[in-house]
């Protein structure tokens, strides 16, 4: 550690960075590849650019011949200023994104081949230098248009702004999966005749204009075709460089993984920094299981663990780590912490989903420093009605990634159009855009035939009495005309209701759902926030200015990063944040875990449910000081649970609870015989049968669980139920002792170990 020690000194003495004996590693092993596990709060960045400035100042590195790669361009911007903040005396080295380094490539590419082209496909990620020197031009067309014109020509529906989210992200996984076109079909996706579009897609780019047209996912993909086809231009890029560095690399994929690995071919000296534990963008193709293959790749590659938390309190990171352990297909690793202990993990049941948005406005109003406190949600349904009872308290929020969508959703706009058809019902322009969507049974036909008639008449009376009509339409028609009649004077919490019960909407949105593939109770959801919106609202006009006014509210809450605001964000935005008070809402089952989560593979294995509790891992790991998880036991006038995540953190907190929860399931299984039956078994059975009776309760918990404390020895590693994986330190036939960190020894009673099936071997 020659080099190392006074360099490490000096920048203590200059900035008051102090690195840990891993970090220094990680610092000094500067040659050959290597595999950084960077646990949640254990300070990657710091190590990563305490590692650049070591290779510059006393390796004699030239900045120019080291590439560090991120995931997104903020990443990217965030490294570019902090290298600058640690050594301003250097020449910075080169900070990108994967897209920047592939459109490089992609540029260069086609300018060799004299290929003209076109970017269809929002801003370009590329350096801030090119924007400002007019390198984006205007698109002649966009993804998005040519995909929804597709849509429109296949489908034979307009697509929906949800529908063309999915389809795009569909598209991404199918790229960055690097998957051929007969496996398009089998990728997943809610979208109807998905792959065709996809294809024609494809088709379209190369030949529906003069130029080729290409997105942001070609840009990786031809990228690494020409790195693979094109040895000169490979060679020249390889040369470049002497060391290469990637960030974030678990959201990383398969096509970038290629292009990484190409670019540090020759030299190897490749630095990979990770938390497998943190991988939670697999819907739009990352790829953690290539960290798992790493030394297959790299069988000499060194590994280090950074897994000592700077961010949180003990409390968070004892529980967070056991938490994690649940999935299997990760590096086993003890994150630890030497933080003041500060308050246990809070958990918050209410009693309806409607309460839910108002405690936290309580809690949140008594902080003084709002922007130490977040509020995380799975999906970003959830911030609209947080957003309207924040709003309504006056208490000002931050909105990581706020999604105008929802106020352009055609749910909205149906339910819009219901409350504009109590007004007057002389408007056919209006029916025509609900009349497939309550129970009048009008066909496209007589739509058609009743906008020809333009008496100024009400469009029922139209209907019943010169359109032809079926016998069946006529009474439902008439009980229309009346419903709308009487929803005039209503208030508009009550007529939203009206509209999903009498006049059928909420069947209709079921039948539109089975039809092109909708999720259900998403749509629901939105329909339940409008019904939060609407609650103490006189009249409809006001229910539709407060529409206006929240989508204002969401676009400047966008714009109150950094100052003295809640933030709210979604699970997957949170990454890469902290706070001192963090709480987790709606975690009940169906949302975290998701409905879909939990169903199993081809290989028997559930991928998405190790997601989800990663997910639920990096919520957890936001929080510096408090973290309270709020859920509730009854959402639309259904009994919602709760999510089991929250129910495995209650029983990491509190282990008794397991121990009490096997207690009563044992004696209502006593209890479940007859007193015939228990009478009978007792005289007839030996005392060693009845003990056999009692074994399969055991075995059920857990059928690899140590039965015999002589098993136990000093020196086992062992896996806790709760605790997970720890070494024996002592075992008498009283007690045994377990080291599972550095900071966690645990005695625990032998016999009711081997009772309650607690330990196993590792």
């Amino acid at each position: 550690m020659g080099k190392l020690a006074p360099f490490l000194e000096r920048k203590h003495k200059e900035l008051g960075v102090q690195l840990n004996e891993v970090q220094r590693q990680a610092v000094e092993q500067a040659e050959g590849p290597l595999l950084l596990l960077a646990s949640p709060g254990s300070g990657k960045t710091t190590t990563l650019i305490m590692r650049i400035g070591y290779l510059i100042e006393e390796l004699g590195t030239d900045p120019a011949r080291i590439k560090a790669v991120t995931f997104s361009r903020a990443s990217a911007r965030d490294m570019k200023d902090r290298f600058t903040r640690f050594f301003p005396g250097l020449q910075p080295v080169d900070f990108s994104t994967i897209h920047s380094l592939a459109f490089e490539i992609v540029r260069t590419h086609f300018y060799k081949t004299r290929t003209a082209y076109d970017i269809i496909e929002g801003a370009l990620e590329i350096e801030e230098e090119d924007e400002a020197q007019g390198t984006v031009k205007p698109l002649p067309l966009h993804k998005r248009i040519i995909l929804r014109n597709l849509f429109k020509d296949i489908v034979g529906e307009n697509a929906t702004d949800d529908a063309m989210e999915e389809l795009t992200t569909y598209i991404s996984y199918v790229k960055n999966k690097m998957l051929p076109p007969e496996q398009w079909a089998s990728a997943k996706v809610d979208v109807p005749q998905a792959d065709r579009i996809l294809h024609e897609y494809e088709a379209f780019k190369r030949s529906g204009t003069p130029k080729l047209l290409i997105d942001f996912d070609d840009m990786l993909t031809i990228a690494n075709d020409v790195l693979e086809k094109d040895g000169a231009m490979l060679r020249k890029l390889q040369s470049r460089y002497d060391y290469v560095m990637t960030d974030e690399s678990q959201d990383t994929s398969m096509v970038q993984h290629a292009i990484i690995e190409k670019l540090a071919m020759g030299h190897r000296n490749l630095c990979v920094v990770a938390d497998d534990d943190q991988s939670i963008y697999s819907w739009r193709g990352a790829e953690p299981s290539y960290l798992l293959r790493f030394k297959d790749v790299y069988p000499d590659a060194v590994m280090l663990y950074m897994v000592q938390n700077y961010r949180s309190s003990p409390e968070i990171v004892q529980t967070a780590n056991t938490f994690i352990k649940r999935n299997k297909k990760r590096y086993e690793k003890e994150m630890f912490t030497h933080n003041a202990s500060h308050e246990p993990i809070a958990f918050k049941t209410l009693r309806d989903y409607r309460e839910q948005a108002k405690y936290v406005v309580r809690e949140i109003a008594k902080m003084e420093k709002l922007s130490e406190a977040a509020v995380l949600y799975r999906n970003n349904s959830s911030s609209i009605a947080l957003m309207n009872d924040f709003d309504r308290a006056g208490i000002p929020f931050y909105m990581k990634d706020a999604d105008n969508r929802f106020f352009s959703h055609w749910v909205i706009e149906d339910v819009l159009n219901f409350m504009r058809m109590s007004y007057t019902d002389k408007r056919a322009d209006i029916l025509e855009n609900i009349h497939l969507k309550f129970n009048g049974y009008i066909s496209k036909h007589q739509m058609s035939v009743l906008k020809s008639i333009d008496n100024g008449e009400s469009v029922f009376d139209n209907l019943l009495t010169i359109v032809q009509l079926h016998d069946y339409q006529i009474k439902p028609l008439q009980e229309a005309k009346e419903t709308f009649r009487e929803m005039n004077s209503m208030p508009p919490l009550p007529a939203i209701r009206v509209i999903r019960t009498r006049l059928g909407y909420e069947k209709a949105l079921e039948k539109i759902c089975e039809r092109l593939g909708f999720r259900k109770e998403y749509l629901i959801g939105i329909l339940n926030t409008l019904e939060d919106i609407a609650e103490g609202l006189e009249t409809m006009a006001d229910f539709a200015a407060r529409l206006k006014y929240l989508e204002k509210v969401l676009k400047g809450a966008k714009s109150r990063k950094g100052q003295n605001a809640v933030t709210f964000s979604t699970f997957h935005s949170a990454k890469g944040l902290e706070f001192d008070h963090v709480y987790m809402v709606d975690l009940v089952e169906g949302i975290i875990p998701g409905s879909e989560d939990g169903k199993k593979e081809a290989n028997g294995e559930s991928s998405s449910m190790e997601e989800a509790v990663r997910l639920f891992y990096v919520g957890m790991t936001r929080a510096r000081k408090t973290l309270e998880m709020v859920t509730y036991g009854q959402r639309d006038g259904e009994q919602a649970t709760e999510s089991s995540f929250m129910t495995a953190i209650k029983d990491i907190v509190d282990p008794e609870r397991i121990t009490a929860r096997t207690t009563a399931a044992s004696e209502r299984r006593s209890a479940s015989f007859s007193e015939g039956e228990s009478t009978r078994a007792l005289k007839g059975m030996k005392s060693t049968s009845f003990t056999a009776r009692r074994e399969p309760i055991q075995a059920e918990l857990n059928p690899h669980a140590v039965k015999n404390p002589a098993e136990v020895t000093v020196g086992a590693n062992v896996r806790h139920r709760v605790f997970g994986v720890g070494c024996v330190e002592r075992a008498d036939n009283e007690s045994i002792m377990i080291r599972f960190s550095e900071n966690n020894v645990k005695t625990l009673a032998m016999a009711m170990c081997m009772e309650r099936g607690l330990l196993e071997l590792v």
